[in-house]
């Protein structure tokens, strides 16, 4: 082994030197403190899990994501997370076990199997809120408020907002009675807008001619808020549960547009990331210049099933490295005073007094190289006039 390979990281693995982690502890305090003042509470879930709890609700779409190994004190398999909304639900069915609405946020480390996209990270510093036992339209609409001032508080700029509603698929493929793998193409080819392969797809099938055209609708309903009331015509002869779910996500719409005038909306009823644990309004966040979405959420109702109590549930999440590489946000440097090795007692009492009002106080070792500048010190303390005294640099 060469030694280079001691130091080269595994591909799509990073570490963050002092000025980049600075920037991320910040972000993550800021995000944190935003979420506390909406009422989110901070968890913690463990990195390392059961596979059975990382692989529920939206973890199944996980599965090839997930590190597994074998727990040698159990034998039981484990994972090592991907995605921390799973672990976050089981608080709160088994462990919180409120009855009450309940606002949960997260920040830590998730590792992949594989990078989500060419040249993407493996291990995310997965953020995000989750708000559980509340069924309506305000919930998603908070969560969706919240999403968006992440990204203010974030620094990041000219968002657009993809919005759709995954029970309208899911209606009209019940009204198509279309067996699970038809529903499994089509879904596979809405998702890549692929209109040539739908209408090839649904020719093959045997389902009512209107209930067809409808499903064939689907890839090119999406722009604007007109698009829902192009829908509502498109799709006049679709079940009741259909015309519930156009009616739910437009009254999303109305409320969170109204909040956020300098957001960009875009609607897309194909939109069905996430479809096969995805129970109503799906939402994905885009920037100009980038290819993948910046934040995904949505509602997921019962996911709470398997730990042992279903509830209703809402919420997103984003990658803090991800939001620090597109921030606009200016980040000043905080000052660093460099003290002379000297043990004059009045010197150690002005280094504990500055270092109590939070400002850093670097101590010169005896015999050491370099002077406060190739410390990275802007300030230093002199004796000056019998005081000591904070200088500039």
């Amino acid at each position: 082994m060469t030694s280079k390979e001691h130091w080269v990281l595994p591909q799509g693995i990073e570490e963050a030197l002092p000025e980049h982690a600075a920037r991320l502890e910040i972000l993550r305090r800021d995000l944190l403190g935003l979420y506390a003042t909406w009422g989110y509470e901070l968890v913690i879930p463990p990195f390392i899990d059961h596979i059975e709890s990382l692989l529920t609700g939206t973890g199944h779409d996980l599965d090839l994501q997930t590190f597994k190994l074998v727990d040698q004190v159990s034998g039981r398999t484990l994972g090592v997370r991907a995605d921390m909304t799973p672990q976050v639900a089981r608080i709160d069915a088994h462990q919180l076990n409120r009855d009450v609405p309940t606002r949960l946020c997260y920040m830590g480390t998730v590792l992949h199997a594989r990078p989500d996209s060419f040249g993407g990270t493996r291990s995310p510093l997965q953020v995000g809120a989750e708000l559980y036992g509340h069924a309506g339209v305000e919930s998603d609409v908070e969560i969706l408020g919240l999403m968006l001032n992440t990204f203010s508080t974030a620094g990041v700029d000219n968002v657009v907002l993809d919005l759709g509603n995954v029970d309208i698929f899911k209606a009209l493929a019940k009204q198509a009675n279309l067996n699970q793998d038809d529903e499994d193409r089509l879904f596979e080819m809405l998702q890549r807008k692929a209109v040539p392969e739908i209408e090839q797809l649904l020719a093959e099938l045997n389902i009512d001619n209107t209930v067809r055209e409808m499903l064939a609708a689907l890839a090119e309903l999406n722009g604007d808020v007109a698009v829902l009331k192009t829908a509502r015509v498109k799709l006049a002869k679709a079940n009741a549960d259909v015309h519930a779910a156009i009616d739910y996500l437009e009254k999303t719409a109305e409320l969170i547009m109204a909040r956020f005038e300098n957001v960009s909306f875009n609607f897309d009823l194909a939109e069905l990331h996430g479809y096969h644990y995805q129970t109503g309004v799906v939402f994905a966040a885009f920037v100009p210049g980038t290819g993948e979405a910046i934040a995904r959420g949505g509602r997921y109702d019962d996911i709470g099933q398997i730990f042992g109590r279903a509830r209703a549930a809402t919420g997103f999440s984003t990658d803090l490295k991800l939001l620090d590489n597109l921030t606009t946000r200016q980040f000043e440097k905080a000052n660093r005073v460099f003290a002379p090795a000297d043990a004059d007692p009045v010197l150690q009492n002005k280094i504990v007094e500055i270092r109590s009002q939070g400002i850093c106080v670097v101590e010169q070792l005896s015999g050491q190289s370099g002077d406060a500048k190739a410390m990275q010190c802007n300030q230093q303390l002199e004796l000056i006039d019998g005081s000591w005294q904070v200088i500039n640099l």
